[in-house]
Order: structure tokens, then sequence, then C-alpha cells
């Protein structure tokens, strides 16, 4: 299963979504694809996503995650052992959303969303102060990224395998590029956990 989650204030019909589910349509493997609309209440989000994937085994989990939907990743990576590519990720998102309160417009299909000052909160209690297993990232980070800063992206994701694009955007509008790269991650397996030996 791919799980991908979008941004905030974005959709399914992001530009990257659009651009994963008509390729994996490609090549016949549709049926892998997961993409709901995220609510904004983080917990519910991640409610969403752990319930879109509960019947799968974790090792066939990839959970893909750009920008918001990037933090969500890493921590239902953490949570459940699933692989995860990490799009611009939000590192503390509960910091950038502050400036962000009330009523916020959606960028795809008219409508809106109001943040509240709980979801805010729920964000800090989903926050992973250091990433087990770096083996299991893929980071795909864009140094001209407008609304993120790439720097703390590397800093959080030490020893990931890690794309760092030089220039490009918050929407990674190149992604088409890099697409088989997140595809070959997606389907291969996951290393084995390292099991401490006996004293």
């Amino acid at each position: 299963m791919i799980l991908y989650l979008h941004g905030f204030r974005s959709s399914p019909q992001s530009f990257k979504a659009r651009v994963m589910r008509a390729r994996l349509a490609e090549l016949g493997r549709l049926g892998e694809w997961q993409c709901p609309v995220l609510p904004v209440s983080p917990a519910e989000a991640i409610a969403l996503a752990e319930s879109v994937a509960a019947d799968a085994h974790p090792d066939a989990v990839t959970v893909v995650g750009s920008s918001l939907g990037g933090f969500y990743a890493n921590w239902l990576a953490e949570k459940h052992g699933w692989r995860a590519v990490l799009l611009n990720p939000a590192v503390v998102p509960q910091d950038d959303l502050s400036h962000y309160l009330g009523e916020q417009p959606l960028w795809h299909g008219g409508g809106s969303i109001t943040v509240l000052p709980r979801h805010l909160d729920e964000l800090r209690a989903l926050s992973v102060a250091t990433i087990t297993r770096p083996e299991r990232y893929f980071l795909i980070a864009a140094t001209g990224d407008e609304v993120l800063d790439y720097r703390t992206m590397l800093a959080h994701y030490p020893g990931v395998r890690t794309t760092l694009i030089q220039g490009g955007d918050h929407a990674i509008s190149d992604f088409p590029q890099y697409l088989d790269d997140v595809l070959a991650f997606c389907g291969r397996e996951p290393p084995p956990a390292v099991t401490p030996a006996a004293a």
C-alpha cells in the first residue's frame, strides 16, 4: 500500500498526488494507492490514515507525506514501522500554523477549513523528537522551499536517504523527475530491524 498524505489546505487533487496516481495507473498498480481527504484536526487525520491502512501488514505500507502530511508520516512511521517518503516535510508545524488560526481557504475545489487552538495542541502531541531506523525514510527537500526551511528538515532526519534539490519550491514542481525513485523506494522490502545481541 502507498498511503499518500497531502499537506495543509491541500487535497488528493494536489499536483504531486495526481502525478503519482497517474503513474501507478500506468504501471497497473493503482490498487496500491490510497489518498484520503484529511480532516483539519491532526488527531482525526492520524486516525483516518491508520484506519485506511488497518488491514495492511506494516511491511507492506509506505506512507508518502507532503509538507504537513510529512509530519504525520513521520509519526506514523515511528509508531507502525512503516517506510516513509517525506516531501518537503513540516518539522514543527505547531509553530508554522500558529499564524493560520481561524478560517483558511482550501487550495483545490473551493471551500475552507477552520484552524483552532486545540489543533496546535494536537500537533504538539504528535511531535517526534528523534527518529529511529533512518533506513526506512526517504527525504526529498528543496533548498528553494518558500514555506519551510530545508535546513530544519536535514537536521531532523540525519542519516536518512536524501535527495536535496538545489532551488526548487515547496510544491516540488519538478516532482515527476523524482517519481521513479519514490516508487522504487515504496516497492522495496524494508531492512530488518537490528536486534541487540544478547548479553
